[in-house]
C-alpha cells in the first residue's frame, strides 16, 4: 500500500504583525498510517469548570428518578445534548461547612471547596492577606499537560473582584474571586475584558498600549488580515475537509474580534440609569457568549486543554431585568421556601443554563478528530451549595457534560450515598484524563459508578 498523504505538524501556527494564530487538529496533522494504527490517533481530552453563585433554587433542579435521565426545568435546556449529561445527586462539600467558634462566611468557604475540597482559612489578627485551601483539581491537571500546549490552564469569568483585601466576614477576597488555586496560599486571577483575553490567546495586532490597539479598531484591522499571506499558502496544501474545517474555525475566530470590536465602541454609549452587569458587553448574555466561546476556540486551537469559568463571585448581586428577575441575585437566593421566591430563583439558574447549553451545542458540532470536541471534554457544572437559604453544601447541583474521550456514558442520572466528597468526582476525572493524582482535599476514593456500566 502507498500512502501519499502530507503531514503537517500539529504545531503549525500562523504569525504575522505581533499575532499568531493556532490552528485546530486538521486531517493532514494526522500521521499517514494513523488511519490504519488507531491507537496513533488518541483523541486530546478536554477539562472544563463553570461555577453558578448562590447555590440552586432545588425543586427545580432535581430530575424526577435516577436511571435515564429525565430533565428538570432547569436543565431543559440542555435538552439538545441529553445523551452527553450525567446529573449526579449526594455529593458534599464538607470542607466547606463552619468549624467551632469559626463563625460566617458560608459563601467563600462554598466557592473556595469547589475544586479543592478544602477548607478557606480565615483571616486572623490584623492581616486580611491570610489565604490557605488547597491546590484546585484543574490545576492537578494544568501541571500535567502544560507541555503540550501554549497555555497550562485558561480562567474567565463574568464578574470581576480583587483578589486582596477582605470581602466576606474575615475571608479573603480571593476566595470569591477565582476557582483555581495553583497552590494552597496562591489564587489563579480570572480574567473578564474578552479583549485581554483574546490577546492572551492570539497575540495583541502591533501593540497591547491603548492608544495603538483603539487605532487599529478604527482601521478595522483583523488579526486574521494580519497573517493572510501564509494563510493563503496553507490552505493551498490542505484537502477539501480540511479547508473547510480550518475555514469554520477561522470565521469563528473573525466573529469573536468583530463582537469585541463592536462591544468596545460602544462602552462610551450612554445607558438608561439601571443597574448596569459588569464587564463588557453590556448585555449579560451576549458578555457570558462571547467568553464562552473564546473558550472554546481556546480548545478547538489546542491551546489549553484545562479551563475554568465563573458566571459570578459567591454574594453576587447582579440583576437580570432581561428575564424579568429585577431583584439581586443573591438576596433572592434567600427565598425561605416561599415559592414565588424559588421560582425567581429557578429563572436565574436556567438562564445560566440555556447559556452554558449554547455553549454544549456549539462544542458538539465542532469536529475534532474521529468526533466533536463534546465528544472529547468533560465539563463539571455546578454550585458550591444546594438549598441557598441554609448555605447548605450537601446533596450538590453537579451535571458532568461530555464524553471525556469515550469515558463518560451520558442520559443518567446517579444518585451516590449522602455526603460523598465531591472530590471524589474530580480525583475519578484527573484518572480518566490521565492525570496523576492521588489526593484531593477531603476525597476518599473514586466514583466507580460513573464509568462502571
Amino acid at each position: 500500500m502507498v500512502i501519499m498523504k502530507k503531514h503537517l505538524s500539529r504545531r503549525t501556527v500562523l504569525r504575522g504583525l505581533g499575532a499568531s494564530v493556532a490552528l485546530p487538529l486538521l486531517d493532514g496533522m494526522v500521521p499517514a498510517f494513523a488511519a490504519i494504527r488507531t491507537s496513533a490517533a488518541r483523541p486530546v481530552k478536554r477539562l472544563g469548570a463553570v461555577y453558578v453563585p448562590n447555590g440552586m433554587s432545588m425543586p427545580y433542579w432535581a430530575p424526577a428518578s435516577e436511571g435515564t435521565l429525565e430533565l428538570s426545568p432547569i436543565l431543559t435546556p440542555l435538552a439538545p445534548v441529553k445523551d452527553r449529561l450525567v446529573v449526579l445527586s449526594g455529593t458534599a462539600n464538607q470542607e466547606a461547612k463552619q468549624w467551632l467558634d469559626e463563625g460566617d462566611g458560608d459563601h467563600s468557604r462554598c466557592q473556595a471547596a469547589f475544586l479543592t475540597g478544602a477548607h478557606a482559612r480565615k483571616a486572623s489578627g490584623t492581616t486580611n492577606t491570610t489565604l490557605e485551601v488547597g491546590v484546585s483539581m484543574d490545576q492537578l491537571a494544568a501541571r500535567s499537560l502544560r507541555e503540550d500546549t501554549q497555555l497550562a490552564s485558561l480562567e474567565l469569568s463574568l464578574e470581576a473582584n480583587e483578589l486582596v483585601g477582605q470581602c466576606e466576614d474575615g475571608y479573603g477576597c480571593a476566595y470569591s474571586a477565582t476557582l483555581a488555586w495553583r497552590d494552597a496560599n496562591t489564587p489563579m486571577p480570572m480574567q473578564t475584558n474578552p479583549r485581554a483575553v483574546f490577546e492572551h490567546l492570539f497575540g495583541a495586532v502591533g501593540s497591547t498600549e491603548s492608544t495603538a490597539r483603539l487605532r487599529a479598531l478604527r482601521q478595522d484591522k483583523s488579526i486574521l488580515d494580519s497573517v493572510s499571506e501564509e494563510l493563503t499558502t496553507l490552505q493551498r496544501q490542505l484537502g477539501r475537509g480540511d479547508r473547510s474545517k480550518l475555514g469554520g474555525y477561522l470565521e469563528s475566530v473573525r466573529d469573536i474580534e468583530r463582537r469585541i470590536q463592536i462591544a468596545e465602541t460602544q462602552k462610551d454609549q450612554e445607558l438608561p440609569d439601571v443597574v448596569q452587569p459588569a464587564g463588557i458587553p453590556a448585555r449579560f448574555e451576549e458578555y457570558a457568549n462571547l467568553m464562552f466561546d473564546l473558550l472554546l476556540v481556546a480548545y478547538q486551537a489546542d491551546l489549553t486543554r484545562v479551563g475554568t469559568f465563573l458566571f459570578g463571585r459567591e454574594k453576587s448581586v447582579r440583576t437580570f431585568p432581561e428575564i424579568g428577575v429585577a431583584d439581586p441575585h443573591h438576596p433572592t437566593s434567600h427565598h425561605r421556601q416561599r415559592p414565588e421566591q424559588l421560582a425567581k430563583l429557578s429563572k436565574i439558574n436556567t438562564f445560566h443554563m440555556q447559556i452554558f447549553g449554547r455553549f454544549l451545542e456549539k462544542l458538539s458540532t465542532t469536529p475534532d478528530g474521529d468526533g466533536s470536541l463534546l465528544d472529547h471534554s468533560a465539563f463539571i457544572y455546578g454550585a458550591g451549595m444546594g438549598n441557598s437559604n441554609a448555605h447548605d453544601p450537601l446533596d450538590l447541583p453537579i451535571v458532568l457534560a461530555g464524553g471525556g474521550g469515550g469515558t463518560i456514558i451520558g442520559g443518567r442520572h446517579l444518585r451516590v450515598p449522602e455526603g460523598t466528597p465531591l472530590a471524589n468526582l474530580h480525583l475519578t476525572l484527573l484518572d480518566k484524563m490521565g492525570v496523576p493524582a492521588e489526593s484531593l482535599g477531603d476525597a476518599t476514593g473514586d466514583l466507580p459508578i460513573l464509568f462502571d456500566v
